[in-house]
């Protein structure tokens, strides 16, 4: 998995750091050929690696999830790609039975590779991680993210602005990087105590599900329950989660 992402990493930093051809998926939602080129990339070699697994792409995503499903995100955080911001990764999960198996978030721009396995830890660059120790909400500095449908100003657009005016005067502070990947990975290192966001893609959290969950810290939705995919997602490092969930609760 490491060199397989190494070489998609070398993919992404030669389109950030040079010319890119940009289209758009909606009025908002970014696609270059860079994410092309990169999926194309993992689909044939973790194909090899993986047998038995079906492929699922942003990219190229058009039906039901499989029960042995290898799923990737080329790029993700395209907006902060485009315009030449550091956090942008290729994220890898290997799920079956509805489960996550093996994850992995590479941001070859700032050199950091995110990897964990079911039952044996989460590392960074090789290092083991934990989530933070972070006991209140008051002291907890959390990440968000704004969905693509934002400008439809419907439930979705309503969800972010009533999360913040919650969740904004009772916590340290909100980040919003533009990779819920990354905010996943974030939070199973400890930078972040918590994560929530709307409307999120299977792909976009697959990998960072995992690592949360193997450095010690929790992934509900946002009444506590069993996360799965479509719903709310809520991650923390299990001490605020409660404190978190009940300022997210009353949605929906």
């Amino acid at each position: 998995m490491l060199n397989i992402l190494l070489d998609a990493g070398e993919i992404l930093r030669d389109g950030f750091f040079g010319k890119k051809e940009i289209q758009k998926k909606g009025s908002v939602d970014l696609v270059t050929e860079y994410d092309i080129k990169i999926e194309a990339f993992l689909k044939e070699k973790l194909a090899q690696k993986y047998e038995g697994f079906e492929f699922v792409g942003e990219e190229s995503f058009k039906g039901e999830l499989p029960k042995r499903a290898i799923l990737v995100d080329p790029i993700d955080g395209t907006t902060n790609f485009v315009h030449h911001i550091v956090y942008t990764c290729i994220s890898v999960a290997i799920w079956e039975d509805r489960e996550p198996k093996e994850g992995a978030i590479y941001n070859p721009i700032l050199g950091e590779y995110f990897y964990a396995k079911r039952g044996e830890g989460a590392f960074l660059n090789g290092e083991r991680i934990e989530v933070s120790e972070t006991e209140r909400l008051i002291d907890a500095l959390l990440a968000t993210g704004f969905p693509y449908t934002k400008t439809q100003k419907g439930a979705d657009f309503r969800f972010v602005i009533e999360s913040m005016e919650k969740l904004l005067p009772k916590s340290r502070d909100i980040r919003r990087l533009g990779s819920a990947a990354i905010d996943l990975a974030y939070v199973a290192c400890g930078r972040f105590a918590g994560f929530y966001e709307v409307n999120l893609k299977p792909w976009d959290v697959a990998a960072g599900i995992l690592l949360v969950q193997e450095a010690g810290g929790k992934v509900t939705n946002h009444k506590g329950e069993p996360y799965r995919f479509g719903d709310i997602i809520v991650a923390s490092n299990g001490t605020i989660h409660e404190e978190l969930v009940a300022n997210l609760g009353q949605w929906r």
